[in-house]
């Protein structure tokens, strides 16, 4: 085989330069053949003998040189001309002609060139052939171009902004050169075209948006501002590209809403308020997704919401306190149902607000939050100088005894409770409504007041999840009792039934519940003089609990009893339902037919207290059982008491109230003195981990600590640290009276 003929440079530019300028006919449009595979071969194989043949006729670097030259050549003689002659969107449809033909002719020219970019150019670590074609058209014609180009690409998006219709294809186009440009690299698109066009938007939307705060109200404000994003969204996924949206969607955000949130919020007539005061729950929803998306934006929002609820609130406290004091009220029933009214109504507040937060303000924890420091503001005033924590304990009993919620079915009432524990959770003395509650639990228990176990049981678990299981556990304890009680009850009644016990029978039907003394609240117990018929009772019972349990003693609480007494009086003979104090009174008539205050009071044992009121309600209230010298409406100590034999009532069994204490007191002083226990525990649980505090540190840690039952008051913390200090468990330090000590 011969040695291969040598081509000279000139000679072999020749044939490939023919070759590029057929090329350049075809993408010219002009009638051409096209490059078949034979002329593809030959133009592929001179470059790759020119490069390959020896020294001095390797023309690899003359060849590269040429590549490019080719390019400008065509670039300077057709492109540039033809772009200049051009204007706005049809310089834009030029553009994109000549990028494609441009990158069709790099493709070809690198293809015929491959030689060079598989070896000499990797040698020599040099641009490849497919940069070289591009870097050719950024520096000759996108450089001359990118401006012109690009404020046309911005008119056209204000166009459409106006809602013309254009040409979206070809801004994606002309947006792909942008990008294609940078090789690789976003530099070209940010720098010439986005930052510009970002600039643009943001003046766009600060002129429209300053005519639009002042024309609409804040629904139609906040309905073309979601128009606007939603449309500035649409236009990235047409034709901007992704890397855009963010920071063109933050634009506009700030144009639009953050700009004018306070003004927006405030508008009168229709700003938040109003929206929240006209239940706008669509409009809510809209304010809440747009401004969630800007910084702290959502905090305006909450601040108003939070506003708004305190005073709907607040309103409700006045309402309540202004019924209540309304002279008209005379009856305490009235003011009681009052009261529930407004507990009921607090409940229906909640439940409206609960669903703003979690349907309009999607659970965001900014609402909850708002919603709980509203309510704790006026949860915590209380009514009619009740406190909260009796409103709702009361309300429970309501709810809970026979008679208080026959119009609820057992789901509502359920429901009902579970909203009661949640307005719990707002208030500050959950102490005292736990001694409420127990109080009224007591009786509801004692007296078979309640009307379904199944809730007594189902409320006290709500309570336990909500504030722990020390806050129930007295409570649990006392509707074990009860259970317990029964149980202990029917053996009683077996015991009595026993052929052998027959001779002890008291002859009086009798029920005893046993109780266990630390559950239930401290009742007095005081040493009623029983009537004989009723010391056997005791006696018989007495016998039989010992057998049962050898170590426990029975304190016997009378003020809690209840009899059945059978009244003969000379129109007919009535059954009647009395407390041990008024029964034991009344039996004492069957041996004197007159007694005086003093006998009464000697015969009983019991304390002035106890004897008016006991006295009364036989002799001053509805059912006059005795007759009382002088006939005055007040008991004193100077009357006479007879029996009244000509007493009748239509009813064969009547039940003769007494008047009950006044709880409220007792229960404010047991909570109180609990609290001083409390106090002092959590200072020597504080200290003694810390063994020196300063006294701010000392008070703020125990606030904290003592916070989920009750507010501690300073001074009275300070008092028990006083206290304290006395009795030996703290001292002061010697040099700085604010700084304790612990003494182990």
């Amino acid at each position: 085989m011969g040695e291969r003929k040598t081509i000279e440079l000139e000679e072999g530019w020749q044939f490939m330069h023919n070759g590029i300028t057929k090329l350049k006919k075809i993408l010219e449009g002009k009638p051409e053949e096209p490059i078949d595979a034979d002329r593809y071969a030959h133009l592929y194989t001179t470059i790759y003998n020119m490069c390959t043949q020896k020294h001095p006729h390797d023309y690899s670097q003359q060849l590269y040189d040429r590549y490019s030259e080719s390019f400008e050549d065509y670039i300077n003689s057709m492109v540039l001309p033809a772009l200049r002659e051009k204007h706005d969107e049809f310089m834009l449809r030029e553009l994109v002609r000549r990028w494609d033909n441009h990158k069709l002719m790099v493709r070809w020219l690198s293809r015929f060139f491959t030689y060079l970019d598989r070896y000499f150019i990797p040698r020599r670590s040099l641009p490849t052939l497919n940069e070289v074609g591009l870097i050719c058209f950024r520096e000759l014609v996108y450089e001359e171009i990118k401006i012109n180009v690009r404020d046309a690409l911005i008119t056209l998006i204000d166009r459409e902004r106006e809602g013309e219709q254009i040409d979206r294809s070809l801004l994606k186009n002309i947006l792909g050169i942008f990008v294609e440009i940078g090789m690789g690299n976003m530099d070209y698109y940010e720098t010439d075209f986005e930052v510009t066009m970002l600039e643009d938007s943001a003046a766009y939307y600060s002129r429209k948006s300053a005519s639009w705060i002042l024309e609409d109200s804040c629904p139609d404000y906040m309905l073309k501002a979601e128009e606007c994003l939603k449309r500035e969204k649409e236009r990235v996924d047409h034709y901007l590209h992704a890397e855009s949206e963010q920071k063109l969607l933050e634009k506009v955000q700030h144009e639009l809403l953050s700009q004018y949130e306070s003004q927006l919020l405030e508008k009168e007539h229709s700003g938040c308020h109003s929206l929240l005061r006209d239940d706008k729950v669509e409009d809510l929803s809209r304010m809440y997704r747009l401004f969630h998306k800007i910084p702290k934006g959502l905090e305006p929002v909450a601040q108003i919401f939070k506003q708004h609820v305190t005073d709907e609130g607040t309103m409700l406290v006045k309402q309540a306190e202004d019924a209540a004091s309304n002279k008209k009220v005379e009856k305490k029933d009235t003011v009681g149902a009052q009261e529930q009214a407004f507990v009921w109504e607090v409940i229906e507040l909640h439940d409206k607000y609960m669903q703003y937060v979690s349907m309009c303000f999607v659970n965001h924890s900014l609402f909850h939050k708002a919603l709980k420091e509203a309510f704790e503001v006026f949860c915590n005033k209380g009514v009619a100088g009740s406190t909260s924590a009796e409103l709702l304990a009361t309300f429970c009993d309501n709810i809970l005894k026979k008679g208080g919620s026959e119009k609820l079915s057992d789901d509502a009432i359920e429901d009902t409770l579970e909203k009661v524990v949640k307005l719990l959770a707002y208030i500050s003395d959950k102490d005292l409504f736990a001694e409420f509650y127990r109080k009224k639990l007591a009786r509801r228990l004692l007296f078979d007041k309640s009307a379904n176990d199944d809730h007594e049981r189902s409320i006290l678990t709500k309570l336990k999840q909500q504030c722990g299981g020390q806050f129930t556990s007295k409570m649990e304890g006392m509707v074990t009792d009860l259970m317990l009680a029964k149980e202990n009850q029917s053996k009683f009644e077996e015991y009595l039934r026993d052929p052998d016990n027959e001779h002890i029978h008291p002859g009086i039907d009798l029920a005893v519940t046993v109780l266990t003394t630390g559950f239930w609240p401290s009742y007095k117990s005081s040493d009623l003089n029983l009537p004989v018929e009723m010391v056997k009772c005791v006696e018989v019972f007495r016998d039989f609990y010992q057998i049962k349990t050898k170590h426990r003693k029975l304190t016997w609480i009378y003020s809690l009893g209840q009899c059945i007494l059978s009244g003969k009086f000379n129109t007919k003979t009535m059954d009647l339902t009395l407390t041990t104090y008024q029964a034991a009174a009344l039996l004492l008539f069957n041996s004197s037919d007159n007694l005086s205050h003093a006998e009464i009071k000697s015969q009983l044992n019991l304390t002035d207290e106890d004897i008016v009121r006991l006295l009364h309600s036989l002799a001053c209230a509805k059912y006059k059982i005795l007759i009382k010298e002088p006939n005055t409406k007040n008991v004193t100590q100077t009357d006479n008491f007879e029996f009244n034999a000509n007493f009748t009532d239509k009813m064969k069994r009547i039940k003769i109230p007494l008047p009950p204490m006044d709880e409220k007191k007792k229960v404010i002083e047991d909570v109180d003195k609990d609290r001083r226990y409390a106090i002092d525990a959590s200072i020597v649980r504080i200290m003694k981990s810390r063994k020196m505090l300063p006294y701010t540190q000392l008070v703020t840690e125990c606030v904290e600590q003592l916070g989920r039952m009750f507010k501690p008051d300073f001074k009275a913390i300070k008092k028990r640290i006083e206290d304290l200090i006395t009795r030996e468990y703290l001292e002061r330090d010697k040099d700085n009276a604010n700084i304790f000590r612990y003494l182990a």
